[in-house]
Protein backbone atom coordinates (compact mmCIF):
# COMPACT_ATOMS: atom_id res chain seq x y z
CA UNK A 1 0.00 0.00 0.00
CA UNK A 2 1.00 3.49 -0.61
CA UNK A 3 3.06 5.57 2.01
CA UNK A 4 1.41 8.97 2.57
CA UNK A 5 4.79 10.68 1.56
CA UNK A 6 4.52 8.52 -2.05
CA UNK A 7 0.79 9.44 -2.10
CA UNK A 8 1.60 13.40 -2.20
CA UNK A 9 4.74 12.77 -4.37
CA UNK A 10 2.13 11.41 -6.62
CA UNK A 11 -0.52 14.49 -6.58
CA UNK A 12 2.52 16.87 -7.11
CA UNK A 13 3.78 14.89 -10.08
CA UNK A 14 0.05 15.05 -12.03
CA UNK A 15 -0.22 18.58 -11.00
CA UNK A 16 3.03 19.54 -12.54
CA UNK A 17 1.47 17.48 -15.64
CA UNK A 18 -1.91 19.81 -14.81
CA UNK A 19 -0.18 22.92 -15.00
CA UNK A 20 1.96 22.51 -18.55
CA UNK A 21 -1.22 22.07 -20.35
CA UNK A 22 -2.24 25.68 -20.68
CA UNK A 23 -6.07 24.95 -22.13
CA UNK A 24 -6.67 22.73 -18.98
CA UNK A 25 -5.87 25.18 -16.67
CA UNK A 26 -7.30 27.94 -18.40
CA UNK A 27 -10.17 25.63 -17.75
CA UNK A 28 -9.89 24.82 -14.35
CA UNK A 29 -9.87 28.36 -13.59
CA UNK A 30 -13.44 29.06 -15.48
CA UNK A 31 -14.69 26.21 -13.23
CA UNK A 32 -13.41 27.91 -10.05
CA UNK A 33 -14.68 31.67 -11.39
CA UNK A 34 -18.20 29.94 -12.18
CA UNK A 35 -18.55 28.05 -8.95
CA UNK A 36 -17.54 31.25 -7.67
CA UNK A 37 -19.92 33.06 -9.24
CA UNK A 38 -22.59 30.21 -8.04
CA UNK A 39 -21.37 30.44 -4.10
CA UNK A 40 -21.36 34.36 -4.40
CA UNK A 41 -25.13 34.78 -6.26
CA UNK A 42 -26.75 37.02 -3.47
CA UNK A 43 -23.56 39.57 -3.48
CA UNK A 44 -22.76 39.58 -7.28
CA UNK A 45 -26.72 39.29 -8.69
CA UNK A 46 -27.95 43.10 -9.44
CA UNK A 47 -31.55 41.99 -8.85
CA UNK A 48 -33.20 39.04 -7.15
CA UNK A 49 -33.89 36.37 -9.90
CA UNK A 50 -37.33 36.67 -9.61
CA UNK A 51 -38.66 40.53 -9.30
CA UNK A 52 -40.60 41.38 -11.87
CA UNK A 53 -40.64 45.02 -13.83
CA UNK A 54 -43.46 45.27 -16.17
CA UNK A 55 -42.62 48.51 -17.25
CA UNK A 56 -39.19 47.46 -18.67
CA UNK A 57 -40.25 43.71 -20.64
CA UNK A 58 -38.12 42.32 -22.87
CA UNK A 59 -36.06 45.88 -22.85
CA UNK A 60 -31.96 46.01 -24.64
CA UNK A 61 -29.20 46.48 -23.02
CA UNK A 62 -29.19 49.47 -20.35
CA UNK A 63 -27.23 51.41 -17.46
CA UNK A 64 -30.24 49.63 -15.52
CA UNK A 65 -30.16 45.93 -16.99
CA UNK A 66 -26.79 45.13 -18.49
CA UNK A 67 -28.05 42.50 -20.88
CA UNK A 68 -31.82 43.33 -20.90
CA UNK A 69 -34.75 41.68 -19.45
CA UNK A 70 -37.07 38.81 -20.10
CA UNK A 71 -41.06 39.18 -21.10
CA UNK A 72 -41.34 39.17 -17.77
CA UNK A 73 -39.53 42.43 -16.79
CA UNK A 74 -36.52 40.42 -14.91
CA UNK A 75 -32.76 40.93 -15.50
CA UNK A 76 -31.30 38.55 -17.32
CA UNK A 77 -28.26 39.22 -15.87
CA UNK A 78 -29.27 38.53 -12.11
CA UNK A 79 -31.46 35.20 -13.71
CA UNK A 80 -27.50 34.02 -15.46
CA UNK A 81 -26.15 34.27 -11.84
CA UNK A 82 -28.55 33.08 -10.03
CA UNK A 83 -28.93 30.03 -12.59
CA UNK A 84 -25.44 29.06 -12.62
CA UNK A 85 -26.19 27.93 -8.80
CA UNK A 86 -28.89 25.56 -10.50
CA UNK A 87 -26.81 24.12 -13.49
CA UNK A 88 -23.77 23.61 -11.22
CA UNK A 89 -26.35 21.95 -8.46
CA UNK A 90 -27.49 19.73 -11.24
CA UNK A 91 -24.26 18.80 -12.78
CA UNK A 92 -22.43 17.79 -9.59
CA UNK A 93 -25.27 15.93 -7.51
CA UNK A 94 -25.98 13.82 -10.38
CA UNK A 95 -22.64 13.01 -11.28
CA UNK A 96 -22.04 12.15 -7.34
CA UNK A 97 -25.47 9.90 -7.87
CA UNK A 98 -23.92 8.11 -10.45
CA UNK A 99 -20.84 7.74 -9.12
CA UNK A 100 -21.44 6.29 -5.85
CA UNK A 101 -23.43 3.60 -7.34
CA UNK A 102 -21.32 2.97 -10.11
CA UNK A 103 -18.42 2.12 -7.97
CA UNK A 104 -20.54 0.02 -5.93
CA UNK A 105 -21.65 -2.00 -8.58
CA UNK A 106 -18.45 -2.00 -10.67
CA UNK A 107 -16.39 -3.14 -7.53
CA UNK A 108 -18.47 -5.85 -6.40
CA UNK A 109 -18.78 -7.21 -10.15
CA UNK A 110 -14.69 -6.68 -10.76
CA UNK A 111 -13.81 -8.11 -7.73
CA UNK A 112 -15.77 -11.03 -7.02
CA UNK A 113 -16.59 -12.06 -10.87
CA UNK A 114 -17.92 -15.52 -11.94
CA UNK A 115 -21.84 -15.59 -11.83
CA UNK A 116 -22.01 -12.14 -9.64
CA UNK A 117 -20.32 -10.28 -12.65
CA UNK A 118 -22.59 -11.76 -15.16
CA UNK A 119 -25.73 -10.93 -13.64
CA UNK A 120 -24.24 -7.59 -12.44
CA UNK A 121 -22.99 -6.85 -16.42
CA UNK A 122 -26.29 -8.71 -17.58
CA UNK A 123 -28.20 -6.25 -16.04
CA UNK A 124 -26.31 -3.07 -17.28
CA UNK A 125 -26.55 -4.50 -20.56
CA UNK A 126 -30.39 -4.13 -20.34
CA UNK A 127 -30.27 -0.68 -18.82
CA UNK A 128 -27.98 0.47 -21.49
CA UNK A 129 -29.95 -0.72 -23.63
CA UNK A 130 -32.42 1.93 -23.45
CA UNK A 131 -31.16 5.45 -24.67
CA UNK A 132 -29.61 7.50 -21.66
CA UNK A 133 -32.64 10.75 -23.13
CA UNK A 134 -34.84 8.50 -22.98
CA UNK A 135 -34.06 7.13 -19.81
CA UNK A 136 -33.85 10.60 -18.04
CA UNK A 137 -37.48 11.51 -19.44
CA UNK A 138 -39.46 8.79 -18.39
CA UNK A 139 -38.15 8.86 -14.79
CA UNK A 140 -38.48 12.69 -14.90
CA UNK A 141 -41.96 12.42 -15.70
CA UNK A 142 -42.80 9.63 -13.75
CA UNK A 143 -41.23 11.26 -10.60
CA UNK A 144 -42.73 14.63 -11.14
CA UNK A 145 -40.93 18.19 -13.14
CA UNK A 146 -38.55 19.54 -10.58
CA UNK A 147 -34.83 20.18 -10.28
CA UNK A 148 -34.52 18.03 -7.68
CA UNK A 149 -36.03 14.74 -9.74
CA UNK A 150 -34.71 16.06 -12.46
CA UNK A 151 -30.65 15.44 -10.95
CA UNK A 152 -31.94 12.15 -9.55
CA UNK A 153 -33.37 10.68 -13.13
CA UNK A 154 -29.97 12.22 -14.36
CA UNK A 155 -27.65 10.38 -12.08
CA UNK A 156 -29.51 6.93 -12.04
CA UNK A 157 -29.38 6.90 -16.15
CA UNK A 158 -25.50 7.29 -15.97
CA UNK A 159 -25.03 4.59 -13.57
CA UNK A 160 -24.23 2.11 -15.94
CA UNK A 161 -21.25 3.53 -17.74
CA UNK A 162 -19.55 4.54 -14.24
CA UNK A 163 -20.21 0.91 -13.21
CA UNK A 164 -18.24 -0.63 -16.67
CA UNK A 165 -15.60 1.70 -16.15
CA UNK A 166 -14.65 1.57 -12.59
CA UNK A 167 -15.49 -2.68 -12.85
CA UNK A 168 -12.53 -2.56 -15.99
CA UNK A 169 -10.24 -0.42 -13.86
CA UNK A 170 -11.01 -3.11 -11.02
CA UNK A 171 -9.45 -5.94 -13.23
CA UNK A 172 -6.07 -4.47 -13.75
CA UNK A 173 -5.38 -4.01 -10.45
CA UNK A 174 -7.09 -7.28 -8.30
CA UNK A 175 -4.33 -9.61 -9.25
CA UNK A 176 -1.98 -7.48 -7.83
CA UNK A 177 0.87 -8.32 -5.04
CA UNK A 178 -0.70 -6.02 -2.35
CA UNK A 179 -4.06 -7.41 -3.04
CA UNK A 180 -2.67 -10.83 -2.54
CA UNK A 181 -0.84 -9.77 0.89
CA UNK A 182 -4.51 -8.26 2.36
CA UNK A 183 -5.59 -11.74 1.50
CA UNK A 184 -2.64 -13.47 2.92
CA UNK A 185 -3.91 -11.51 6.11
CA UNK A 186 -7.20 -12.48 6.30
CA UNK A 187 -8.66 -8.77 5.74
CA UNK A 188 -12.15 -8.97 4.99
CA UNK A 189 -13.67 -8.28 0.69
CA UNK A 190 -15.34 -5.19 2.27
CA UNK A 191 -11.26 -3.72 3.52
CA UNK A 192 -9.71 -5.11 0.10
CA UNK A 193 -12.19 -3.42 -1.76
CA UNK A 194 -12.23 0.32 0.16
CA UNK A 195 -8.74 0.34 1.60
CA UNK A 196 -6.93 -1.08 -1.50
CA UNK A 197 -8.77 -1.86 -4.59
CA UNK A 198 -10.86 1.65 -5.44
CA UNK A 199 -8.29 3.95 -4.16
CA UNK A 200 -5.97 2.28 -6.92
CA UNK A 201 -8.54 1.96 -9.62
CA UNK A 202 -9.98 5.21 -9.56
CA UNK A 203 -7.67 7.42 -11.61
CA UNK A 204 -10.46 6.82 -14.71
CA UNK A 205 -12.52 7.72 -12.53
CA UNK A 206 -11.79 11.28 -11.32
CA UNK A 207 -11.44 12.04 -15.34
CA UNK A 208 -15.19 10.81 -15.50
CA UNK A 209 -16.60 12.83 -12.75
CA UNK A 210 -15.16 15.76 -14.20
CA UNK A 211 -15.94 14.72 -17.91
CA UNK A 212 -19.21 13.35 -16.55
CA UNK A 213 -20.44 16.83 -15.17
CA UNK A 214 -20.40 18.94 -18.32
CA UNK A 215 -23.05 15.75 -20.03
CA UNK A 216 -24.89 16.09 -16.85
CA UNK A 217 -25.76 19.49 -17.63
CA UNK A 218 -26.27 19.20 -20.63
CA UNK A 219 -28.91 16.49 -19.91
CA UNK A 220 -30.20 18.82 -16.94
CA UNK A 221 -30.66 21.90 -19.60
CA UNK A 222 -32.49 19.85 -21.98
CA UNK A 223 -35.06 18.11 -19.39
CA UNK A 224 -35.68 22.05 -18.03
CA UNK A 225 -35.97 22.48 -21.85
CA UNK A 226 -39.30 20.55 -22.12
CA UNK A 227 -40.39 21.18 -18.51
CA UNK A 228 -39.34 18.45 -17.00
CA UNK A 229 -36.33 19.81 -14.76
CA UNK A 230 -36.19 23.59 -12.94
CA UNK A 231 -39.89 25.08 -12.64
CA UNK A 232 -40.60 28.33 -13.29
CA UNK A 233 -39.80 30.88 -11.67
CA UNK A 234 -36.61 29.15 -10.59
CA UNK A 235 -33.72 30.38 -13.32
CA UNK A 236 -31.58 27.30 -14.55
CA UNK A 237 -30.07 27.54 -17.86
CA UNK A 238 -31.72 25.15 -20.04
CA UNK A 239 -35.15 26.47 -18.67
CA UNK A 240 -33.90 30.01 -19.33
CA UNK A 241 -33.36 28.79 -23.01
CA UNK A 242 -37.29 27.29 -22.79
CA UNK A 243 -38.83 30.65 -21.51
CA UNK A 244 -37.20 32.89 -24.67
CA UNK A 245 -38.00 30.19 -27.33
CA UNK A 246 -41.09 32.30 -28.19
CA UNK A 247 -39.26 35.71 -28.86
CA UNK A 248 -36.06 34.66 -30.63
CA UNK A 249 -37.06 36.27 -33.70
CA UNK A 250 -36.97 39.32 -31.78
CA UNK A 251 -35.11 39.40 -29.06
CA UNK A 252 -32.48 36.03 -29.77
CA UNK A 253 -30.22 37.72 -27.24
CA UNK A 254 -32.73 36.04 -24.53
CA UNK A 255 -31.68 32.47 -25.68
CA UNK A 256 -28.50 33.50 -26.49
CA UNK A 257 -26.54 34.17 -23.04
CA UNK A 258 -27.80 31.12 -21.59
CA UNK A 259 -27.05 29.37 -24.21
CA UNK A 260 -23.64 30.57 -24.09
CA UNK A 261 -23.13 29.90 -20.55
CA UNK A 262 -24.01 26.23 -21.03
CA UNK A 263 -21.48 26.01 -23.84
CA UNK A 264 -18.72 27.64 -21.61
CA UNK A 265 -19.44 25.26 -18.83
CA UNK A 266 -19.75 22.43 -20.50
CA UNK A 267 -16.56 23.06 -22.57
CA UNK A 268 -14.41 23.49 -19.78
CA UNK A 269 -15.34 20.60 -17.90
CA UNK A 270 -14.60 18.49 -20.87
CA UNK A 271 -11.15 20.45 -21.60
CA UNK A 272 -10.55 19.81 -17.90
CA UNK A 273 -10.91 16.42 -17.97
CA UNK A 274 -8.68 15.90 -20.95
CA UNK A 275 -6.37 17.64 -18.98
CA UNK A 276 -6.95 15.01 -16.24
CA UNK A 277 -6.31 12.20 -18.32
CA UNK A 278 -3.48 12.67 -19.59
CA UNK A 279 -2.03 14.05 -16.50
CA UNK A 280 -3.15 10.55 -14.53
CA UNK A 281 -1.99 8.79 -17.90
CA UNK A 282 1.03 6.32 -16.35
CA UNK A 283 2.27 6.14 -19.73
CA UNK A 284 3.67 9.55 -19.62
CA UNK A 285 5.59 8.88 -16.73
CA UNK A 286 9.08 9.24 -17.29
Amino acid sequence: MQTKHTKESGIHEIWSRLKKNRVALISLFVIIFIALVAILAPILAPYSYDLQNTKHTLAGSSKEYLLGTDRLGRDILSRLIWGSRQSLQMGVIAIAISTFFGIILGAISGYYGGWTDNLIMRLLDIYQGIPMLLLTVTLAAVLGPSLRNAIIAIGIGMVPGTARLMRASILTVREMEYIEAAKSINASDARIILMHIIPNAIAPIIVNVTMGIGTCIMAGAALSFVGLGAQPPIPEWGAMISDARNYMRGHATLALYPGICIMITVLAFNLLGDGLRDALDPRLKS
